[in-house]
C-alpha cells in the first residue's frame, strides 16, 4: 500500500511539473502563476506547496527537465555517430547545440530577459556541466582509443568551449556549422580528417 501511495505522489508531482512546463511554453514564465499551474492540474495551491516550496522550485525542476531532454538528445547523437568520422561528429554536435539553444518558445524567451539572468546562467551551467561530463565519459574515451588526446584540464576546457560555442551561436546565429566545428576542433587539437 505504501508503494502505491508513493507512486501516486510521484505522479501528482509529475503532473504539476508538466503543467508548469506547458504553461511556461504557452504563456511564458512571467505570465504563469502558481494558481495557473494548480488550475491546469485541478488541485489546490496547498497541494502544490506540498511538492514545491514556491514557483522558483518548480521552475528549477522544469529546467532540470530541459537539461534531461538535452542530455537525451546528446546520447542519441553519440549512439549514432560513426566511430572514426570526427568531421561528421563535430558538425552534427554543432547542429545539435544550435537546435537546442535556438529553439523558440515563451519559456526560453523569458529566460533571456534581464530579470531572469541568474536563472538563465544557472540553466546554462547545468547544460554545460552535464554535457562536459557526458562527453568525457563517452565520446572522449572513444576518441582516445584512436587518437592521442592533447588537451590538459579536459573538463575545464570543455566547459569553457561549450559555454563559448553556446554564446557564439546565440549572439551570432549567422556563424555556420563548419566554422563552429573548426573552432571546436582547433581548441581541442582534434584532427577533423576521416580515419
Amino acid at each position: 500500500m505504501g508503494q502505491q501511495r508513493d507512486r501516486g505522489r510521484d505522479r501528482r508531482r509529475e503532473e504539476l511539473l508538466c503543467a508548469a512546463r506547458d504553461l511556461y511554453q504557452e504563456k511564458g514564465l512571467a505570465h504563469t502563476s502558481v494558481q495557473d499551474i494548480t488550475d491546469r492540474v485541478g488541485v489546490t495551491r496547498s497541494l502544490f506547496y506540498h511538492y514545491f516550496s514556491d514557483k522558483d522550485a518548480v521552475t528549477s525542476a522544469v529546467l532540470d527537465d530541459y537539461v534531461d531532454d538535452y542530455v537525451e538528445a546528446l546520447s542519441y547523437w553519440n549512439e549514432r555517430r560513426r566511430k572514426g568520422d570526427v568531421d561528421e561528429a563535430l558538425l552534427s554536435v554543432v547542429r545539435l547545440v544550435r537546435n537546442a539553444i535556438l529553439e523558440k518558445d515563451s519559456f526560453r524567451s523569458d529566460l533571456n530577459s534581464t530579470e531572469n539572468t541568474s536563472l538563465y546562467l544557472g540553466f546554462i551551467h547545468r547544460v554545460v556541466d552535464h554535457t562536459a561530463h557526458y562527453l568525457i565519459d563517452t565520446t572522449v574515451k572513444d576518441y582516445g582509443s584512436l587518437h592521442t588526446i592533447e588537451t590538459d584540464h579536459l573538463y575545464e576546457t570543455l566547459y569553457m568551449l561549450i559555454t563559448g560555442v553556446i554564446g557564439l551561436l546565440r549572439n551570432n546565429p549567422a556563424v555556420d556549422d563548419e566554422t563552429a566545428a573548426d573552432i571546436v576542433a582547433q581548441t581541442l587539437h582534434i584532427d577533423r580528417s576521416h580515419d
